[in-house]
């Protein structure tokens, strides 16, 4: 068990939230693999998370389509390779029972995670009483073991204001989650959100947007980058192979 693991590692994480200046919210870099979470450990970032996007391409799949199993591999990974705390992106929840969650974050060391309130398949929005019963479902199960970080999708599907959001976002704070990711919500709108959601904000830092800084500012106590990071690495990477390729 690495130092991050464990409820130890759970109240670490979940320290790390709170009391934050507006400029100086909690960055956790999205990490695919392992290189990449030692590089970004390295580096000194107190926590990292991972997303299902970076993983799924990483492993050759469409976002969405990763089997279970290699989804908790790769989480699994991520978690040896570092002394810090890791939080996974596990979508929303693979067809799983509560405890059946639980058990498979715990056994790949993983102590948050991100739940979405939408289906990839479909793009349906989840019937908000019903995920926020799911959701009081994980942390009866999970305990203080488990930093949960729920996922608002009314922006990524196409609802422009903040109503839908708070109300998913109140219902999803009563069942207990830690936070609360209004994935795609517009900059603009952080300070209501934050205003209006009792729980950290998570924002997602985009390379054509706001700074991590600018976004804490605005009302975010934690950034995360869904799979811009990895998707940053393999344009590199591509420039790379186009200098090999033509002998430079």
């Amino acid at each position: 068990m690495t130092a991050g693991t464990g409820p130890a590692g759970a109240a670490a994480l979940r320290a790390l939230h709170h009391g934050r200046q507006p400029d100086d919210p909690l960055v956790l870099p999205t990490v695919w693999d392992a290189a990449a979470a030692r590089v970004f450990a390295d580096a000194g970032f107190p926590a990292l998370a991972t997303p299902s996007a970076g993983i799924a391409a990483s492993l050759g799949y469409a976002d969405g389509e990763t089997p279970a199993d290699e989804m908790f591999a790769a989480i699994a990974r991520i978690v040896r390779a570092v002394d810090v705390p890791v939080t996974a992106d596990v979508e929303a929840g693979f067809g799983l029972s509560a405890k059946e969650l639980v058990d498979r974050l715990a056994e790949a060391g993983a102590v948050g995670c991100n739940l979405e309130d939408s289906d990839h398949a479909s793009g349906a929005l989840r019937d908000p009483r019903r995920q926020a019963e799911w959701l009081a479902e994980v942390r009866a199960v999970a305990g203080d073991a488990l930093v949960v970080n729920a996922r608002v999708d009314t922006f990524l599907r196409g609802d422009t204001g903040t109503a839908a959001a708070v109300e998913r976002a109140r219902l999803y704070t009563e069942a207990g989650a830690d936070c609360i990711y209004p994935i795609l919500a517009p900059p603009a709108l952080l300070p209501e959100l934050s205003a209006a959601i009792a729980l950290p904000l998570n924002a997602m830092a985009r390379s054509d947007g706001p700074s991590p800084r600018e976004l804490g500012a605005l009302g975010a106590a934690r950034i995360t980058f869904g799979g811009g990071l990895q998707r940053q690495a393999t344009a590199t990477l591509a420039l790379v192979a186009k200098r090999l390729r033509d002998g430079n």
